[in-house]
């Protein structure tokens, strides 16, 4: 009958740390295989597979750079007064925060691309509100048509450049012409 190990006591806990389970292995391999491939930069490994897989490891990334908050706070600041800087404004301010031109450069992309994100998220909201807008006011005067009759307005009845413009137009039929504002005010 096989025996179940039992857990250690509080006194033995120490003693944890030198055991190993199963799922261990293999992060304990694997952290043994990106220490072996640390220290050998210069070897190559192949995987091995599919023909497209039988290439060369891409290279490790550069660690993301983290700034200060005074540098995010200054870098900011500049970015809400100009957009783009000249190569040597981008060195003096690279300077003065302690950044290298290239850091700044492409934290300056890097900003004008979310800017022009959030931009057109904004030019978005706006459109669609206004949209909303328009569909309302429309059902609503679809609404007002089904139960109001549609009444004619007294002023566009007298007013004389409304009359000069109807008639000036040459694709409107003679029937549908007023014929004088003068006979159409006397009518009313």
């Amino acid at each position: 009958m096989p025996t179940v190990p039992c857990l250690p006591s509080m006194g033995n806990m120490a003693n944890l740390s030198n055991l190993t389970f199963p799922w261990m292995e293999s992060s304990r391999r694997f952290a043994k295989d990106r220490l072996t491939a640390a220290l050998s930069p210069f070897t190559v490994t192949r995987r091995i597979g599919h023909p497209y897989q039988n290439r060369t490891p891409p290279k490790r990334k550069k660690p993301r750079t983290s700034f200060s908050r005074l540098q995010i706070c200054e870098l900011e600041k500049r970015f809400h007064r100009q957009k783009y800087l000249a190569s040597a404004e981008r060195a003096t301010l690279a300077k003065a925060l302690k950044m290298t031109d290239a850091q700044v450069k492409t934290w300056f992309q890097n900003r004008r691309t979310k800017w022009r994100r959030q931009t057109a998220e904004e030019r978005e909201a706006e459109r669609q509100q206004a949209n909303r807008l328009m569909i309302q006011l429309q059902q609503e005067a679809f609404q007002k048509s089904l139960t109001q009759p549609l009444q004619q307005d007294p002023l566009c009845l007298h007013n004389a450049s409304l009359y000069a413009l109807q008639n000036l137009q040459p694709w409107a039929d003679d029937s549908s012409k007023i014929t004088s504002v003068t006979s159409v005010a006397s009518v009313v």
